[in-house]
Parts: C-alpha cells; structure tokens; sequence
C-alpha cells in the first residue's frame, strides 16, 4: 500500500483539490448515497496529518472533502492543534466559576480562528456538527509500518493521555477537560502531542511571535540526534523573524526527549519552506506552509519499502503566486 500523507491543509480546499488530482485521487459518488468523495488510485490511502482548519477561506469545503474520503473508507486523519483549539474555544472550563472557556475568547485566539467562526458561526448547528466531527479524529496513529501524529510523536507523553482516550486516541469531553487545564500533566502532553517539544527561554527572555502572542517558551527541532549544550538559535523551530530576538549565545538545558520507535514518523505543524526532503533518517514533516504563500505537499510512503526516507517520494502542489496561475 501507498500512504500519501498530506500536509497542513488550513482551509485551502482548492490547493487541496489540485494536490489530490495530481497523485491521481478522482472525483467518485457513492451509487447508494449518492455523495461524493475522492477516490484514490489503486493501492493507495490518504493519510491527513491534521491542522484541517483556520487561516484559510475554504473552511467547511476542507472537512467536507476529508471528512468524505474518511466516510468512503478511503482516508485516515489525525488531529492537529487547530482542531484542538476549536474545540476548547467552544467548550466552557467546568473548573472555572466565572463562565470562562477552555481557551480563552482574547484577541489573538480569535484571529487564529477567525476564518473557521466565519464560516461556522459559533453555537450554530453547523458549529455543533462539525465539532462533533473534529472529536472523531484521533491524537495519533500507528500503523505496522509508521507512526502520525500532527507535531511530536513522543510515547511517554502519549502514556499519560491514553487513559483518558477512547480506544481509538480520540479525545472525550472529560479529556479535553483535563487537558485544558494549565500546568497539569495532561496538558503539557497535549502540548507535547500537538504541538511539539518546547524549552523555556533563560533568564526571562520573550519573543512576539507571528499571531502577535508573547512567548517565554521556544520549539525544538525534537528530531535532531544532540540538543542539550547546543545554542538555542540553532536548535529551535521558528521563523528567522522570531530567532533574531533571541541572544545568539544562549544554551538550551535540560530537554527531556527520547524518540522511542524505529519506525518511520510523519508529522505536519512546522511551517517548512523550500525543497522538500526527510528531516532525519526517520522524521518526515510535510507541513510546506500551505496556509500562506507555500505548497501542499504529500509523502508517498511505500509500505513495502518504508525505510530509508527519501526526499524522491514528496509531491507538492505548485502554483504561481503572483497570478494564481497553475504549474506543476
């Protein structure tokens, strides 16, 4: 079997349409419903690395395809942080007393999530439906040859989550309740999962990052052989914009990350640009900024031949940007 396995989609139907009839996905009804779905090449399996919503604005048509291919039978998806987000954005802390959210209604959170609300006004049945939807995704997948997950595949972290998952690593009500909550281990491996491996910043150093928030913590490039003693600013993963804020000598310590599989991982979240290629001899992310100015990009993993990682199996989705016009 062929996984292609697709970046971070954000709301791009079209380039998500192009990017399926190139690795020869075709247009299929169902004769006894009558719906429609994208139907893959024989052999082949789409899998969605997650990050399905936000930034773009084709929202509802996104989950209305990816949701199709999962129905038919024909896909796979994991959630990514945006999915996340949504959801305790509309969900209440039943911790709190003062009718507060799980993720807090501010500014920027509202930004990041803004062309999704357009789209699907909150508490409409059609924000209802599709959060009910985004619950059926689970955290994380493994297969006998692979493992996906939206930003980090880390097991420890996954051990403390499990229990409060259903058998598929699908979130409940009551987990999103306990991750919600700041400072409890539940949330930092949530954290963890969807969003990758963080280090605080020394001696209370901030950066503004894109969306406007003040961080005090920066990702790492998990996926590297050697991180702590290194310099901050060659391990992080971060636009230049937010690294040039950052003293060029301050040391990363004390990162707690071991990957524990042998198996190849796949994962989206980090905002890649140029050439696609394997970001270790077992990492591959395929998040090339598709929610700004890059391409979707897919890998083809072969299960037959899972092993090495080539830079050969990507396919992107190529368009101008300047005139909306198509190349491949």
């Amino acid at each position: 079997m062929i996984y292609d396995v697709i970046g971070d989609i954000h709301g791009n139907a079209d380039k998500l349409k192009s990017l399926l009839a190139k690795l020869g996905y075709t247009l299929t009804t169902q004769p006894k419903t009558g719906t429609t779905y994208f139907a893959p090449p024989a052999g082949h399996r789409a899998m969605f690395i997650g990050d399905l919503i936000d930034r773009g604005t084709q929202e509802v048509e996104t989950l209305n395809i990816v949701f199709a291919m999962i129905d038919a039978g024909v896909a796979d998806a994991v959630m990514g942080n945006h999915e996340y987000n949504a959801l305790a954005y509309a969900t209440l802390d039943e911790s709190a007393a003062d009718g507060s959210y799980l993720r807090e209604h501010n500014t920027t959170h509202y930004r990041q999530h803004q062309q999704f609300l357009e789209e699907v006004p909150f508490g409409s049945a059609a924000h209802r439906y599709w959060l009910s939807r985004l619950y059926e995704l689970p955290l994380w997948l493994e297969t006998d040859h692979a493992c996906f997950v939206h930003a980090c595949w880390h097991q420890d972290k996954m051990q403390v989550l499990q229990p409060l998952l259903t058998k598929d690593n699908c979130l409940t009500p009551e987990a999103l309740q306990r991750t919600g909550q700041k400072d409890s281990a539940e949330y930092d491996a949530l954290e963890r999962v969807l969003k990758g491996v963080e280090m605080p910043l020394p001696d209370g150093l901030t950066f503004t990052d894109k969306d406007g928030a003040v961080r005090s913590r920066v990702r790492v490039q998990w996926w590297l052989d050697v991180l702590n003693g290194r310099h901050i600013v060659d391990i992080a993963r971060a636009p230049s914009s937010d690294l040039l804020q950052l003293p060029a000598d301050a040391i990363a310590k004390e990162i707690d990350f071991t990957l524990q599989t042998d198996k190849p991982v796949f994962i989206g979240h980090y905002w890649l640009t140029g050439k696609p290629a394997p970001l270790s001899k077992q990492v591959v992310c395929t998040d090339y900024s598709a929610a700004g100015s890059g391409y979707l990009t897919a890998y083809q993993l072969d299960t037959n031949n899972p092993l090495p990682l080539s830079a050969d199996n990507f396919v992107q989705y190529i368009h101008d940007n300047t005139n909306n016009n198509v190349s491949y």
